[in-house]
């Protein structure tokens, strides 16, 4: 690194560990571009520093890795859509897998998901960083039952968690398999069939 992008990084570092948003923001826009840019092949956290013009160790102490970082230019650009409250469960569920399968469709943020998940296979930095965040994502993803729960459409006893992993499962095995779906009818009846079982007074 060379001794300008040194000092604009020591201008912007926030004390300790604490980040500074401007610092945070470079580094996330130059991740971006340089994913847009090249894809997967050619990103690495030297090339985001040299672009954020930040020096790598304050990247490292906020990111433990490239996966890390790659999870955040991924969250940082998904619609709203995907935890709305629509009323009901079934709508939920629906709004849910719609938004995911846009998000990874029409953006690089599926390329970038499944990067995430292959880099988990083989190293260990990566694996902790995708199960903390499918960690945040099974309690935000729980809430779309949780909600269904307090309405009454849901019997109050179902596992929470395990609907998130259950919806969880299904879009991360799409995604593997080449198969985003974007049929709204089709989502609908993923969302019927799966709310379905979870319906207050269904038999056991």
């Amino acid at each position: 690194m060379n001794e300008l992008a040194d000092d604009i990084d020591d201008r912007r570092r926030s004390i300790g560990a604490r980040r500074n948003p401007e610092t945070e923001q470079a580094i996330l826009e130059a991740a971006e571009a340089i994913m847009a840019e090249v894809g997967i092949a050619g990103f690495s956290i030297e090339a985001v520093a040299k672009r954020a013009r930040a020096g790598k160790p304050t990247i490292y102490k906020w990111w433990p890795g490239k996966t890390a970082l790659l999870l955040d230019v991924y969250h940082r650009h998904k619609p709203a859509s995907v935890h709305m409250d629509t009323g009901s469960v079934e709508g939920d569920v629906f709004a849910f897998l719609t938004g995911v399968f846009a998000h990874w469709g029409d953006t690089g943020a599926g390329q970038v998901f499944r990067f995430v998940i292959a880099e988990a296979q083989r190293d260990e930095a990566a694996a902790a960083s995708l199960a903390e965040y499918s960690a945040e994502r099974r309690i935000q993803s729980g809430e779309i039952f949780q909600r269904g729960i307090a309405r009454g459409e849901l019997a109050a006893d179902i596992d929470v968690g395990l609907c998130a992993d259950m919806l969880a499962g299904f879009i991360w095995q799409r995604l593997l398999t080449g198969r985003i779906e974007r049929d709204p009818q089709q989502l609908r009846q993923v969302a019927r069939q799966m709310v379905r079982g979870l319906e207050k007074g269904t038999p056991s």
